[in-house]
């Protein structure tokens, strides 16, 4: 049952994310002071409009889009906004849900805050340095922690550990 269930979410997910403002719809905030501030317009000068509108608008990109979901080699995932290192590939998994997935961050990099946008509660997990809107967090993952980090890759840059 947990496949099917699986690929019904992700099939659900993709048509959400491809609805023009549905899940692009920018997410209410409350004011917070990030160590890495900027304004909308240098935002958007620094990230293509994909990443502006994941990163700074909350928004999801389509399952099974991103390079990062098949990346394997060993390094370290980092927030395209501000480069503060996120994840460690070593914690990267497999999630078969079309989005790059780790079991557990980097310490001291992401902070958690309520979702509650197309009638559900989630997790959203944000950068912890500049704000950024990484993806969420579900207590489905493996061993050993049992969540599941489900990123967007254009959130992230992955660099190859030499």
């Amino acid at each position: 049952m947990a496949p099917r269930r699986q690929f019904l979410f992700t099939l659900a997910a993709g048509a959400l994310g491809t609805l023009p403002g549905l899940l692009l719809t920018p997410v209410a905030r409350a004011a917070k002071a990030y160590e890495v501030t900027h304004t909308e317009a240098q935002w958007k000068a620094m990230l293509t409009p994909e990443q502006f509108q994941v990163l700074r608008q909350a928004g999801t990109e389509r399952p099974y889009s991103s390079p990062l979901d098949k990346e394997k080699r060993i390094g370290t995932f980092s927030c395209a906004g501000c480069k503060l290192p996120l994840f460690s590939s070593t914690t990267k998994f497999d999630s078969r849900t079309g989005w790059p997935s780790f079991y557990q961050p980097m310490d001291n990099s992401v902070e958690k805050t309520s979702d509650n946008s197309l009638g559900m509660s989630r997790d959203e997990v944000l950068c912890r340095r500049c704000g950024g809107h990484l993806g969420h967090v579900f207590d489905d993952g493996p061993p050993p922690t049992g969540l599941r980090y489900c990123m967007n890759g254009l959130a992230m840059a992955f660099t190859v550990q030499t």
